[in-house]
């Protein structure tokens, strides 16, 4: 009895084991752990793009995840590495205007992280329209294409009524403050960066309030109305010196598709903490957006921004999430397996004791026939021998106490006493 039920148990545990083991390769390739590396582009050197990625450095190390900030030429070099996979960069900040879903269909937001000021600085007479720069000498750069392309000729400036320089960033400040440009273009960038401070403090610059803020936003969707207030910069020294109209686009953290979605939700709380206060331009909450005009909010990071951290990111550390997966993945089929052996497994055991009963009533039936024949006394000990190997089997079977097992052992016993009495009978004719 033992061997025959240590048996079953032994391929039981094994197909068991066996099972178990393909699950667990099978949630390895459709729940593969999170990579603990990501490259983000992140514009110009010392760019505001690059100081914020900065921050999410060290904020995702304290997730034990390595952020690599990969400095480019500007945002078109940026989205050109990101739509590419061979590149090794996963994400990138992007300027609105930029791109779009229907030109970059690999590619999904994370959601708007802040609004982007377009500062326009100038010296000389008070500017407050754009159509008043036609004629004077400005600079231009890849940040501003959408302020090129839309609102610039909405206007009537153009290169054929204009002077516009290739200048970008510092230079056009240095420019501005050298007497060399009349109005300079700053790419979007925060307040509180050196660049647009020192122009704010520079006496001989003054910066262009648009009273057309309002026509522009309604013109332009994609455009937003901000306000500085006056005296926000320097409350002692009134800078500046009444409310400024600006206009805004937003920007951007776009991905590609294919990402580990472990690490879209730990990029998107790590811009949730980043981008989620309130400031000068912005309440509390405002972003990162649920939304994006441009492309589609990932699933995870809408979710995210949404519901807020899952219950596994609650209390796992993020390198646990995966294996927590994988474990709760393999319970539920654990239990999918268990629950039918509970049902079935009664019903296949008797399946499997009866199976074998069968094969031993075959057994002692070739035994009882081979008694019709004439046979020797050889013959008759060879029966005897295979009904004894037909007991044996028999004695180690399970659920001995059964009804079928003790009408297998009577069917033995006659068998055995008819046999005995054959013997009997042919030493008698032997002796005779």
């Amino acid at each position: 009895m033992g061997g025959w039920t240590g048996g079953i148990a032994l391929r039981a545990l094994a197909a068991i084991v066996c099972v178990i083991a393909v699950v667990w390769l099978a949630l390895w390739y459709f729940i593969p752990a999170p990579p603990h590396e990501i490259t983000i582009a992140a514009g110009i050197k010392n760019g505001a793009f690059e100081r914020i990625a900065e921050s999410y450095r060290e904020r995702l190390a304290r997730h034990h995840v390595k952020l690599n900030v990969r400095i480019t030429k500007g945002g078109q070099q940026g989205l050109g590495l990101v739509q590419n996979p061979e590149s090794g960069v996963d994400a990138a900040f992007l300027f609105a205007g930029f791109s779009n879903s229907a030109k970059s269909p690999d590619l999904v937001s994370l959601g708007r992280i802040n609004y982007a000021p377009l500062w326009i600085f100038y010296r000389g007479e008070t500017l407050d329209r754009l159509t008043q720069i036609k004629g004077k000498r400005i600079n231009t750069g890849p940040a501003l294409r959408v302020l090129e392309g839309k609102i610039l000729a909405a206007h009537g400036v153009n290169d054929s009524n204009t002077t516009i320089l290739p200048l970008v960033g510092p230079a056009a400040a240095e420019a501005l403050k050298a007497g060399k440009l009349d109005v300079a273009f700053l790419p979007p960038q925060e307040l509180s960066s050196p660049l647009v401070q020192s122009l704010l403090r520079d006496p001989k610059i003054r910066m262009m309030s648009l009273t057309q803020a309002d026509a522009l936003t309604r013109l332009f969707p994609e455009l937003h109305r901000l306000v500085l207030p006056q005296g926000v910069v320097d409350l002692e020294n009134n800078i500046p010196a009444s409310d400024v109209n600006l206009i805004a686009s937003t920007n951007v953290v776009v991905v590609r598709k294919e990402l580990h979605p472990e690490l879209i939700y730990l990029l998107a709380q790590t811009l949730q903490e980043e981008h989620g206060g309130d400031g000068i331009f912005q309440h509390a909450g405002e972003f990162p957006t649920q939304t994006d005009p441009e492309f589609p909010v990932a699933e995870e990071a809408r979710d995210f921004y949404k519901n807020g951290p899952s219950l596994l990111q609650r209390y796992l550390p993020f390198w646990m999430i995966s294996y927590a997966k994988r474990v709760a993945a393999i319970l539920v089929a654990a239990v999918a397996i268990i629950i039918p052996l509970f049902t079935y497994g009664p019903k296949l055991y008797d399946w499997l004791v009866q199976s074998h009963l069968n094969k031993l009533y075959r057994r002692l039936r070739a035994v009882e026939d081979g008694l019709h024949d004439d046979l020797t006394s050889a013959q008759v000990m060879a029966l005897q021998g295979d009904l004894e190997g037909i007991n044996r089997a028999a004695r180690i079977l399970p659920r001995r106490h059964s009804d079928v097992f003790f009408s297998l052992i009577m069917h033995i016993d006659l068998v055995r006493t008819r046999l005995a009495s054959r013997l009997v009978a042919l030493h008698g004719e032997r002796a005779a």
